[in-house]
């Protein structure tokens, strides 16, 4: 156990750590699971995780992809224990959308959110977690290659498939 005046700088590492990936940490839980609550508690898991196993990580340069990981794991442990039930949370759409906007453009805004999560949440587990990965966490391919275990390369085009593939429903659907 560290003493008291070690124990400083180590909190005051974290919390600047914890200040730098929550929005991004967030985001990403978010995307995954679709309640504010639940993203919360979840969150607090990954970063509680994170400080009791700060001894774990074995460069601080992989930093990011450690914490993401575990986010990771948080998530497929919350799936696990509830099922693949996933419920979007009108509140948090409502505060995405710029409150200047008429509410016209709020509820078609809201609408289209909903499509693509729709959209994203009918992918193969693999690829919905790359696309959250890229997009909600704003991680680079190489990190997010280290996280799922997959070359580079191969993040890549998936990313790349994926987003075809997510065009390809979202002008069939204009066409409608």
């Amino acid at each position: 156990m560290l003493s008291k005046a070690a124990q400083a700088p180590a909190l005051e590492a974290f919390s600047e750590k914890y200040r730098q990936y929550f929005p991004r940490v967030f985001a990403y839980v978010y995307a995954r699971v679709g309640n504010t609550a639940i993203t919360e508690d979840m969150v607090s898991e990954v970063f509680e995780r994170a400080f009791t196993k700060a001894e774990s990580l074995r460069s601080e340069a992989a930093y990011a992809t450690w914490l993401f990981t575990i986010a990771r794991n948080v998530i497929i442990s919350q799936a696990r224990k509830n099922g693949r039930e996933t419920v979007v949370d009108p509140e948090v759409m409502q505060e995405i959308a710029p409150h200047s906007a008429s509410v016209e453009s709020e509820v078609l805004k809201q609408e289209q959110m909903q499509d693509l999560a729709r959209m994203v949440r009918g992918f193969p587990q693999r690829e919905q977690d790359i696309i959250s990965l890229k997009f909600d966490a704003e991680l680079s391919n190489a990190q997010i290659a280290q996280i799922m275990d997959l070359s580079e390369p191969n993040v890549r085009v998936i990313i790349f498939r994926t987003l075809k593939k997510l065009r390809e429903m979202l002008a069939t659907e204009a066409a409608r």
